[in-house]
């Protein structure tokens, strides 16, 4: 039930995420739930066919479906009121990631596949649904720029194998383990941390 708690929120999250940059494109209504769908389950879709999970989990779960449509309308509604875009959809994304990170890993031991693997899975869920939405609204997906993104998720999953060890309450582990994921994302944007380029500027 927990886990299935923070897929949900994820779902949430990701979901508000991509319909503030389709109303940042001007797209239509239809435009807009599409970039909601994919990027509320592009990383767990493909995750899912990775591990050979069919049909990928959304598909039986109606839930998902529901949140996604209800989330959709929700800030639609309300984008009068979501005055500053780029500030929430950062908060939703980054909220996102730290959730979907952990869902991604729980589904990788459930598995039971090398700790590696796990991490890699978390990764791919926390960032896939949002590298399909910035392709298809024509950005450079975020996880190929300089910003610390699939770095925070891969942290966060490292941390979650180092708390297992110590700690028994898995839900607790996987709280910090999100919440790690969610801190260092916030903190390399207020301080403006990012990955070294391999291009030199030209002045």
């Amino acid at each position: 039930m927990f886990f299935q708690i923070l897929d949900i929120l994820g779902t949430l999250a990701f979901a508000i995420s991509g319909v503030l940059v389709a109303l940042n494109k001007k797209m239509d209504p239809f435009g807009v739930l599409i970039i909601a769908f994919v990027t509320a389950v592009g990383g767990g879709s493909l995750r899912d066919i990775l591990i050979g999970i069919q049909p990928v989990s959304w598909m039986t779960n109606m839930t998902y479906v529901y949140v996604i449509f209800g989330a959709t309308v929700f800030a639609v509604l309300l984008k009068n009121k979501l005055n500053y875009l780029r500030k929430s959809l950062f908060l939703f994304d980054t909220i996102g990631i730290g959730l979907y990170t952990v869902v991604g890993i729980e589904t990788g031991v459930v598995a039971d596949l090398h700790p590696i693997i796990c991490i890699s899975l978390g990764t791919i869920t926390a960032c896939f649904g949002g590298v399909i939405r910035d392709i298809l609204c024509n950005e450079i997906p975020v996880i190929f720029r300089k910003e610390i993104y699939a770095t925070a998720c891969i942290l966060g999953g490292l941390t979650y194998f180092i708390l297992r060890e110590f700690m028994a309450d898995t839900h607790l582990v996987f709280v910090i383990a999100g919440t790690i994921v969610i801190v260092i994302r916030l903190l390399a944007v207020k301080f403006k941390i990012s990955l070294p380029s391999l291009y030199k500027d030209k002045t």
